[in-house]
């Protein structure tokens, strides 16, 4: 199927052509459809498969067949990384006489607020920041008619629900409302049904599963031995660009200064960071001149380059759907990538949780010199990963479901 058989407007049909986008993603073969169709959807796909056109496009549709006078549409994202990018993929597919402000805390407010005088027809907004414009009276949604949560499930674990029911409260009753998230637990589906008329259901991959270009591998190591067995790895392997997870704030900044300490090219982005301080990390990766990307999972969730190397995962995350989401950054856009996650004897207990959520089970590589101990149930990978330390370890619901 291509997007012409979708039935979209010419210039949306040029704009895609023109980013490269020739066939559509299983998601947005069966979301567009739908969302032309007016239906509220609950929509769960893996990371990197094209879950924002899936519910742009068909919404840049509808405003080009019925030019509204005031803001027709509200995305809500949970972070501002996130919320940056779908605005951006908004101007990429968008004709000119579509306007489209975002509205994010870290950013001064006179830009925001231009842009909402000059009237935009879609609004990108994080919840906290659209709540202060709210209580400042200066958005108006008495027009709108659609309404998406993008990523839902992580706005609800980041303590956003209160802020997303207060805005749901001002928004038109008869209106469409989109979730699209990669994991989508059942708690968040009575949350989604509470704000939803009977809702279509889609899902493209199994919940929890990881994408088939990902190699994954776990390295028991000794927590005193995590940092030197990452310098290691960075020293050794010829990594391309990396992304390295940490559970804190402070361990990001900790580690990120390290690294560059150690000659190795890195920036770090996480919730304490300045707006201009993370798209100035987000660009030094993105355009090569930072090899290393030291990030907290908050912060990292709107992060979307399709060629991330490497994902280490130097902390274990705490909820084992945090790990699909993390490695989720790496085998994106059909390119192949390694996920290595660093794991101390007590953290195995999570490591088992990840894998009964993925349904896999994640190869263990004991290298002797960094006082890993391998779990008892599992076996130790063939000896010729485990080398000294002067030699290289180069391997180192259905559619339509109510």
């Amino acid at each position: 199927m291509s997007f012409k058989e979708l039935g979209l407007h010419p210039a949306l049909l040029s704009r895609c052509e023109s980013l490269g986008f020739t066939t559509p993603t299983p998601i947005q073969e069966q979301a567009i459809p739908l969302v032309l169709e007016g239906e509220d959807l609950i929509a769960c796909a893996e990371t990197g498969t094209g879950k924002t056109a899936a519910f742009l496009l068909p919404i840049l549709q509808k405003l080009i067949d019925s030019k509204p006078k005031g803001t027709a549409v509200l995305v809500l994202a949970p972070t501002r990384e996130l919320a940056n990018q779908i605005e951006q993929a908004c101007r990429d597919l968008a004709p000119k006489n579509i306007r489209c402000a975002i509205l994010i805390g870290g950013a001064g407010y006179r830009k925001q607020e231009d842009a909402l005088r000059r009237g935009a027809d879609i609004i990108v907004a994080t919840p906290g920041r659209l709540v202060d414009f709210m209580e400042r009276g200066e958005v108006n949604f008495s027009k709108l008619h659609t309404l998406v949560l993008d990523e839902a499930d992580r706005m609800l674990d980041m303590g956003f629900l209160p802020a997303i029911k207060r805005i749901v409260k001002t928004l038109p009753i008869d209106r469409q409302t989109l979730f699209f998230s990669a994991t989508m637990s059942s708690e968040i589906e009575k949350i989604a049904y509470s704000m939803m008329i009977e809702p279509e259901f889609i899902e493209v991959s199994k919940r929890g599963k990881v994408t088939d270009l990902v190699e994954q591998s776990v390295y028991p190591v000794a927590a005193a031995s995590k940092t030197v067995l990452l310098l290691d790895l960075l020293e050794r392997e010829k990594f391309e660009r990396v992304l390295v997870f940490t559970r804190t704030k402070r361990g990001a900044d900790k580690l990120a200064h390290l690294l560059e300490a150690r000659s190795h090219k890195s920036n770090r982005i996480h919730g304490d960071r300045s707006q201009s301080q993370r798209e100035a990390a987000l660009r030094s990766f993105k355009n090569g001149k930072t090899r290393v990307l030291v990030a907290t999972d908050v912060a990292a969730r709107g992060i979307d380059i399709d060629s991330v190397s490497h994902v280490i995962n130097y902390d274990i995350p705490e909820a084992p759907e945090d790990y699909v989401h993390r490695i989720g950054r790496t085998g994106r856009a059909g390119n192949k990538g390694r996920a290595i996650t660093l794991v101390t004897a007590g953290e195995e207990h999570t490591m088992r949780a990840i894998e009964r959520l993925t349904g896999q089970t994640v190869e263990r590589i004991l290298l002797p010199d960094f006082g890993g101990v391998m779990p008892s149930a599992v076996k130790p990978t063939p000896n010729k990963f485990a080398m000294g330390r002067k030699k290289s370890f180069r391997s180192f619901r259905p559619r339509g479901r109510r």
